[in-house]
């Protein structure tokens, strides 16, 4: 109960705080975008047109865009400035980068549907505060979201309900299953009688919204993060991290 309470007070907390950061610093706002490094299969994207184009890897994705993933396909995003180093990536089912700084990651899997409503990061100074708003319309998805301030969201808007990240590797569909590897997931929903209802789901448990039930990971679904350490022979100057993709 005390850390349902601290989270949603977290959300709560971090609302207001951005609110009061975006009236001040809005001059300092910049884009953040999505950079396609991997493509198995076949995907599109819209620009909020309704004109659909072809998803190669090195397309950008931006605020309003739209991707749509075929049958037997999937769609590897790294999130950041502009101006970022996109990741490298490796064959398999890895996914392994080393940017100039760290940034999100999101695999988009077969038949679905994902949009970028809001990519954006203000300079505060030291800090900054990034607001990432997507909506899963259809099919599922899954993501490594990297250290945020207090002020930064990252939000997953659903059919039926909003899903809250920080600092989490998760991995959730459209009907409302939240899987959590690290980390914690709030998720929110309208009950029957219009109520708000949330729900925490912390590392090493998933959450059915169709059904309320909360459970451990099944064994097989546990090891979802590898971290690798550096390989000179492999001409990585750095850390490398690696991220296992968790199977469908």
């Amino acid at each position: 109960m005390k850390q349902t309470q601290k989270l949603i007070n977290w959300l709560v907390a971090g609302g207001v705080a951005l609110a009061m950061v975006t009236s001040l610093t809005a001059q300092t706002a910049k884009e953040r975008t999505g950079h396609v490094v991997r493509l198995k299969g076949a995907a599109r994207y819209s620009t909020g047109n309704n004109i659909w184009q072809p998803v190669k890897t090195g397309t950008i994705l931006k605020s309003g865009h739209i991707i749509q993933t075929a049958a037997d396909s999937f769609v590897d995003v790294v999130l950041g400035e502009t101006d970022a180093v996109p990741a490298r990536v490796v064959v398999g089912d890895t996914i392994t980068y080393q940017p100039k700084t760290e940034q999100d990651v999101i695999r988009v899997f077969e038949d679905s549907v994902l949009a970028f409503d809001k990519l954006t990061l203000m300079k505060t100074g030291a800090d900054e505060v990034t607001e990432t708003q997507l909506d899963l319309r259809a099919g599922k998805i899954f993501g490594w979201v990297k250290k945020m301030s207090t002020a930064s969201r990252y939000e997953i808007k659903l059919p039926n309900g909003v899903a809250g990240v920080r600092g989490t590797t998760y991995s959730i569909s459209a009907v409302g299953v939240v899987e959590v590897f690290t980390g914690s997931v709030v998720i929110s929903w309208t009950g029957p009688d219009g109520n708000p209802m949330t729900q925490v789901i912390s590392a090493g448990y998933w959450f059915d919204l169709r059904t309320l039930l909360l459970a451990p990971l099944p064994p097989e679904r546990k090891p979802a993060v590898l971290i690798s350490k550096p390989m000179a022979s492999q001409g990585f100057a750095g850390d490398r991290t690696t991220y296992y993709v968790s199977p469908k």
